[in-house]
């Protein structure tokens, strides 16, 4: 059942980029354009998912487990760390770059032809990684802070 709901929320999710323009990198860059040519449409998009997601936060806050049964997870620590800094910056960027977030790019891969796959393969690489190379630099971190002292 998990399965099926999955499927249908992906789907619902993929139809809701495909008809708010979200996948169209030229719709997208024109939004973040905001000195140029900038259009303003994509903000209904924001807007139109932040209502939904508030209602669920509340009805979330109210139950313990989902309803296929499985547990709801606490809620995320909110406070503003290195982590959520360089992390945020690093998702911008990515995004008025190529104009294409992770959701949007997973589903105009398959509509951009060879372009599209190639920034799939990209962003899937970049994922995976990004752990060792935090590793590695926090390894390196701890040796000039030791060899410092």
């Amino acid at each position: 059942m998990r399965a099926v709901f999955s499927a249908l929320s992906g789907a619902l999710f993929g139809a809701g980029l495909l008809v708010s323009g979200m996948v169209d990198t030229v719709k997208v860059q024109g939004w973040l354009d905001v000195f140029g040519a900038w259009d303003p449409t994509l903000a209904f998009v924001m807007g139109g998912a932040i209502l939904p997601m508030a209602i669920a936060w509340i009805v979330a806050e109210r139950r313990k487990t989902s309803v296929l049964g499985t547990p709801i997870p606490a809620k995320p620590n909110q406070k503003l760390d290195t982590n959520l800094i360089l992390g945020s910056a690093m998702f911008g960027a990515g995004w008025g770059l190529v104009g294409l977030c992770p959701g949007p790019a997973l589903a105009a891969s398959f509509l951009n032809g060879v372009s599209g796959l190639v920034f799939l393969v990209a962003m899937v690489a970049a994922m995976v990684a990004t752990p060792a190379l935090r590793r590695a630099l926090t390894a390196i971190g701890d040796t000039a802070w030791t060899s410092a002292r």
